[in-house]
């Protein structure tokens, strides 16, 4: 029997690892590895357009399966494109595996054609950047990369030179038994005890959760049910949480909605579950604040901390729920209810009024109509801007569908390359991209990427010829908007010359037949909407630090509202009341 090469141990390893497949462009470096993948029944190659496009696909597929995924870019440029995607996934806490393959070991350092540093470049996004500079450090330097990405949930990046990846393996290689999941975390009996006391104590309590409540949901609703406290969210806890939450008062932010702002203020103890929540801005400073958190180095770095509690949301409750007094004063849920059900009532006209003749098309109602289209496990990717608007206001959670986006690097064009990752997964599940038209054209190659694998990706192009958070950003700063307009093609024209599935719809009265028809069709399809440039959104509470950074129309010229299914739940919620 041949004796292995690097690259055919390599792959090996993947595979036993739980790797399905490997994305990335093809190239002089890569080849060897690639000719393996080739000769493995195990494990697919997925060719895209752009390296970037495989960082995002595999951070997709990693968050969608909780397993690792992997991709890969050939020396110098190849590998370079990967990084934006790798800081996502990173940053997403998605367990990824990505191949640096470099240029030959000998010209290392040497200015050799397209040499860069991988090792270098890689590091700041990632939990373990090393270069395997001979073949007796395999499969130990790749078994170790995985073991980071895994255990604890981002990205490592292992660089192989092309010439190590042809030369023979060792004969007599150690091969352990690999981490391939994590474990719980359970907080100290100490904290558990202090936390108790600070909720027997308090009289008013709020929850905001964070996506650190994933698997979570039973727990926490049972938690709030004892303690008497509304639930509010940030908006990667949102599908997490938000589902069957009679204790729901919304999302803060700057995307916010409902009394989740009030709530955190107005309690006299804040719980932080599982949220590493980014704007301070919106968070209090004169109530007592405690965090639960699986990592520990996200305690207390937002806000400042009566109590910090080391450990998985789940595992916590479950210590700390049976610990506290069941409380009976029901007076600030109800009061924080109310405001809720108010808040989003008061709202809700000015998406209600002659939507469904107004033309340009309000993106409001494109959501609300995907939302109430798609299936009721659809995957949802969201490009950053004005499309994480309209995802955070319309997308109804329900506990099996999912929605994935760039929220904590914030990068353009995301929705598209995720939405490759999440179809990949499973093609018969829906999977929608709420593409805006400046990040839908910044990767736009990759769309042919669907075509060549006939993925039945649906995406839903928010069009409104403009950078419109940009646009926003620019008023804020008292500026003149510019270089943010588009000058953008039929884009449905474009995805049937690739014959795909395209349409373009103007009208508001095209757009549930156009969705319905894009759902219906067995391969990729792409609607093309066009949408009001001028609906924009502002926080739910706004003060002078708030507004750096973000959209506040100095003219007022806001749709501030429009909240779909959602403000039926708090009507709902408020029905469901004990009354005295």
């Amino acid at each position: 029997m041949a004796r292995q090469n690097v690259a055919e141990q390599f792959v090996d390893i993947l595979v036993r690892a739980g790797v399905k497949r490997l994305y990335g462009v093809v190239g002089d470096s890569l080849n060897p590895v690639v000719d393996a993948i080739r000769r493995n029944r195990a494990i697919d190659w997925v060719q895209v357009r752009h390296e970037e496009t495989a960082a995002f696909a595999a951070g997709a597929e990693a968050q969608i399966t909780g397993r690792l995924a992997a991709c890969a870019g050939s020396c110098g440029p190849g590998n370079l494109h990967l990084i934006n995607g790798l800081y996502d996934a990173h940053r997403s806490m998605a367990p990824v595996l990505a191949l640096a393959s470099h240029i030959p070991s000998g010209e290392i350092g040497l200015g050799y054609f397209q040499e860069t540093h991988p090792e270098q470049l890689f590091r700041e996004c990632s939990h373990y950047c090393e270069m395997i500079s001979s073949p007796k450090q395999m499969p130990r330097l790749l078994q170790t990369a995985i073991q980071h990405a895994v255990g604890r949930s981002g990205v490592s990046v292992v660089t192989l030179p092309g010439d190590i990846a042809s030369a023979p393996a060792p004969e007599r290689a150690v091969e352990h038994a690999m981490v391939t999941t994590r474990p719980s975390v359970r907080p100290g009996d100490a904290e558990i005890e202090k936390l108790a006391r600070m909720i027997d104590e308090a009289e008013r309590i709020t929850l905001f959760c964070g996506s650190g409540t994933a698997g979570a949901h039973a727990e926490v609703m049972e938690f709030a049910e004892r303690i008497k406290s509304p639930i509010g969210h940030a908006l990667r806890g949102k599908e997490w949480i938000q589902y069957d939450n009679k204790y729901d008062v919304g999302m803060s932010g700057l995307l916010g909605y409902g009394a989740a702002y009030e709530a955190t203020h107005e309690c006299d103890l804040l719980i932080l579950l599982g949220t590493d929540f980014p704007y301070n801005a919106f968070l209090p400073d004169d109530v007592k604040i405690v965090q639960v958190d699986v990592r520990p180095e996200n305690l207390g770095r937002r806000s400042k901390l009566d109590l910090a509690v080391w450990g998985d949301v789940r595992e916590t409750l479950l210590c700390l729920t049976p610990r506290v007094r069941a409380k009976t004063d029901r007076r600030f849920l109800d009061k924080m209810l109310r405001k809720h059900a108010d808040a989003l009532e008061g709202v809700v006209k000015a998406y209600t009024r002659r939507v469904d003749k107004h033309v340009p098309i309000h993106p409001e109602y494109v959501a609300a109509a995907l939302d109430e289209l798609a299936d009721d496990d659809a995957v949802f990717t969201v490009d950053t801007g004005m499309c994480n608007v309209w995802a955070a206001r319309y997308l109804s959670p329900n506990g099996r569908r999912r929605v994935i986006g760039s929220f904590s690097h914030g990068s353009m064009a995301n929705a598209l390359p995720q939405a490759i990752g999440a179809q990949f997964v499973d093609r018969n599940r829906q999977v929608v991209s709420m593409s805006g038209d400046g990040g839908f054209s910044m990767l736009m190659g990759d769309f042919l990427t669907l075509v060549q694998h006939d993925l039945p990706v649906k995406v839903v192009l928010f069009n409104n010829s403009a950078l419109g958070m940009v646009e926003l950003e620019m008023m804020v700063a008292g500026l003149p908007s510019y270089g943010t307009t588009n000058h953008n093609p039929d884009f449905s024209a474009i995805a049937r010359a690739a014959g795909v599935h395209g349409v373009r719809v103007e009208k508001p009265r095209q757009l549930a037949g156009a969705l319905k028809d894009a759902f219906r069709h067995k391969g990729p399809a792409l609607v093309d909407v066009v949408t009001d440039p001028n609906a924009l959104s502002i926080p739910p509470k706004i003060k002078a630090d708030m507004v750096a950074g973000f959209a506040l129309s100095a003219s007022k010229i806001v749709l501030d509202g429009g909240v779909g299914r959602m403000v039926h739940m708090a009507r709902s919620n408020l029905r469901n009341m004990p009354r005295p």
